[in-house]
């Protein structure tokens, strides 16, 4: 397999290799890099890229690595036993396959997203470890095995909040997505905007990289932000008019809502803007 750019996503060359590694190796792709870069949808590329289907597990902090297996709903069969509900005898229905159990039981290879791992417990990538090794899991109430019958494509994705145990981290192939240059980032607009006008991306463009190389800034803007920031834009020509004919030392560009997402680093900004007009006089 040979994982490349598609119509609607841009891979560097860096992040093709270690797709086509992790799937060589039969290994968890773990994938890190700021928020907004594009790691969510690189699973939901590679599923379409192979015209398959894309399981997606959210983690979040209450989320328990049994949950992707299964969970076994004892509360309800005890509640169907005392009202007399047919089928309470059989314990299989009271089990919920979890997505490890759908990815292992699909009738062909499919795409495991497991999307935010870094905020579960620390406890939970070991928790995991078995499973992802041998493909398979046991389950104690009906005595059966859920084995992969098609090794499913696992990507991983993590936006650091936590160390990952060393233990996991073998078990995967590692990747991280720097953030794009500006050429890449040229190249991501073209894909979502084919029609955009060469002035407002070069003006939004320069504007973009400026706020992300402020010092000091709590959250650097983001690749899918500076989307939604074209897009708003393209649709209002009065922000448009001012973009082009901004002022250097003005603190907030047009519609920098969609930028700049916290009171500290508009705080910021005013007053590095308020410190070049002093520069200035």
């Amino acid at each position: 397999m040979a994982f490349d750019s598609t119509s609607s996503y841009i891979a560097t060359d860096a992040l093709k290799q270690a797709v086509d590694a992790a799937v060589t190796l039969e290994r968890p792709l773990l994938i890190k890099g700021e928020p907004g870069t594009g790691k969510t949808l690189l699973a939901e590329e590679l599923a379409a890229t192979l015209n398959t289907r894309l399981l997606t597990w959210h983690i979040k902090s209450s989320t328990k690595a049994a949950q992707g297996l299964y969970e076994y709903d004892a509360v309800s069969r005890l509640r169907d036993s005392q009202l007399g509900i047919e089928g309470v005898e059989n314990v299989a229905n009271y089990i919920k396959p979890g997505k490890l159990w759908e990815a292992f039981t699909q009738d062909t290879r499919v795409v495991l997203l497991i999307d935010e791992i870094d905020k579960a417990d620390i406890e939970f990538p070991n928790d995991l470890l078995q499973e992802l090794d041998r493909m398979e899991f046991h389950v104690y109430e009906t005595g059966e095995t859920i084995k992969a019958q098609y090794r499913p494509i696992i990507v991983i994705t993590s936006n650091n909040e936590k160390e990952l145990p060393d233990a996991f981290l073998r078990r995967c192939f590692f990747h991280y997505i720097e953030f794009p240059d500006r050429e890449t980032m040229q190249a991501i607009v073209d894909v979502h905007f084919p029609d955009i006008a060469p002035k407002l991306v070069g003006e939004a463009l320069e504007v973009f990289f400026e706020l992300r190389d402020a010092p000091g800034l709590k959250k650097k803007p983001s690749t899918s932000e500076l989307v939604d920031w074209l897009k708003l834009l393209m649709s209002d020509e009065l922000a448009r008019e001012a973009l082009y004919q901004r002022d250097p030392v003005k603190a907030i560009p047009p519609l920098a809502g969609a930028l700049v997402k916290n009171e500290q680093d508009t705080q910021l900004l005013q007053r590095l803007a308020f410190m070049l007009r002093r520069q200035g006089r």
